[in-house]
């Protein structure tokens, strides 16, 4: 009876026969929650670390993915500056190629002027020998 009119007053004895403003049943329910809720926020700081190493090796793997990208750029500007330059080069030896072609051509034509000046200086010295 005493038991009934504390319980109508929100009091209750539990196992240890203490008084407790919530029901014995009640007690364990929440006892049980408080633990679960601390194994789960356990497993959240677990999984906050384990995301938060995740996101640390994503970052210095996006960091070398960066670097290597730079390298890759940078070499691929050489490599057209570097066709730039053989492209430049060939056309200065096409440029050599035709004036000297055309030195040759000079050459050969001051040559044929000469072997012809020669030509008409042997001839002339062939007829002053043979009138003296």
């Amino acid at each position: 009876m005493a038991d009934e009119a504390l319980a109508k007053a929100g009091l209750h004895f539990d196992e240890l026969n203490k008084i407790r403003v919530l029901e014995p049943d009640v007690q364990q329910q929440t006892v049980e929650l408080k633990d679960e809720c601390k194994n789960f926020v356990e497993k959240i700081d677990g999984f906050q670390k384990i995301v938060g190493g995740f996101i640390m090796m994503m970052d210095k793997l996006a960091n070398e993915v960066e670097k290597e990208k730079m390298k890759a750029i940078g070499s691929r500007n050489l490599l057209k500056s570097i066709a730039k330059q053989r492209q430049a080069q060939q056309q200065q030896l096409h440029a050599l190629i035709a004036e000297k072609k055309m030195q040759l051509e000079r050459y050969r034509m001051q040559y044929a002027a000469l072997q012809k000046e020669e030509a008409e200086q042997n001839e002339f010295i062939d007829q002053f020998i043979l009138q003296k």
